[in-house]
């Protein structure tokens, strides 16, 4: 009989949290405590597999790639994005391996880059909408218009950004190895920032695309490809409401799925915000999965206790 399986999916700001600068130093302390939570999972009898946001840090990154351009050619997103699970996964085993050693479990960790394919003639790239990298002055935002073709979009009143295509994710190109990963015992790292986003060219070869993937929905599409028992939305709430900030506010508990349906197809899940947990949540039941927790850090181990969160189940 196998262990289930749990697909956490949390995102980049648990790890390069707002208001700090950055550093290694704190990108490392804060992935010590997501490890250590993580561990814990394990320590319950769970295989594991942890899929991280990357928004601030391939934002670093661009930012990085923008202020050396005129002494280092930059790369595209979609390497800027396979930098960022490099960096982080590296992070995330190294610090989940040592958790795991100090609580007793000898266990392997390994973080795959992960290659998610998308269809190149899905709409999103005709109306790119998901800002990302530095705020430019208007000259160099009209320079890199001209000169890459790239889309940009004056934000807030804090300069101008580039702004790329957000596709649904089709299929996983490395699954396979995930599952053989789990199979064995291991720990696996994967599907970083929703992973590299590609696609098959007329003559069936894997080319990278400017783009990016929202990680909730590869982390539904992962989950649900892999038969998970458990499949966790970390977020910055303890639980889910509907009419949210309004008086007649109601936090959900246990949820069943046609309910969250139809909560979610009134609008009380802006796009910009709960909107993509909630529908990766019901895609993942849809296509047969069990149970969706969603809930804070802080409140993860309560709440696969049964004592808070929000479950969403069959």
């Amino acid at each position: 009989m196998r262990s289930p399986l749990a697909v956490i999916a949390f995102g980049g700001n648990a790890i390069l949290k707002a208001g700090e600068r950055g550093t290694q130093e704190e990108q490392i302390r804060h992935t010590d405590e997501a490890c250590d939570l993580m561990s814990q999972i394990v320590q319950r009898g769970y295989e594991l597999i942890l899929v991280h946001g990357n928004g601030p840090q391939v934002g670093n990154i661009l930012i990085q790639m923008e202020e050396a351009s005129i002494k280092v050619p930059p790369f595209s997103l979609d390497v800027c994005v396979a930098i960022s699970e490099g960096s982080m996964g590296y992070m995330l085993e190294r610090s989940l391996r040592n958790n795991l050693r100090k609580r007793g479990m000898n266990k392997e960790v390994a973080c795959v880059i992960t290659q998610v394919m998308v269809d190149p003639r899905d709409p999103a790239f005709e109306n790119p909408t998901k800002p990302i990298g530095p705020f430019l002055t208007a000259f160099r935002a009209q320079q890199l218009k001209k000169e890459k073709k790239w889309p940009m979009i004056e934000d807030s009143g804090r300069g101008y950004r580039r702004v790329v295509a957000s596709p649904i994710p089709e299929r996983i190109l490395n699954i396979e190895v995930i599952r053989s990963l789990i199979k064995e015992g291991i720990c696996v790292i994967a599907a970083g920032g929703g992973g590299v986003p590609a696609y098959y060219d007329a003559h069936e070869n894997v080319k990278g695309v400017d783009a990016v993937i929202d990680k909730d929905y590869t982390s539904s599409l992962l989950a649900a490809q892999l038969k998970a028992d458990l499949f966790v939305i970390l977020t910055n709430v303890d639980q889910v409401a509907i009419n949210f900030g309004k008086k007649s506010q109601k936090n959900l508990f246990k949820v069943r799925v046609k309910d969250m349906q139809r909560y979610f197809d009134r609008g009380h899940f802006p796009p910009g915000s709960m909107g993509p947990k909630i529908k990766a949540a019901l895609d993942f039941i849809e296509s047969g999965g069990k149970e969706v927790l969603i809930t804070s850090s802080k409140e993860l181990l309560r709440a696969m206790r049964g004592l808070t969160g929000t479950h969403i189940t069959r």
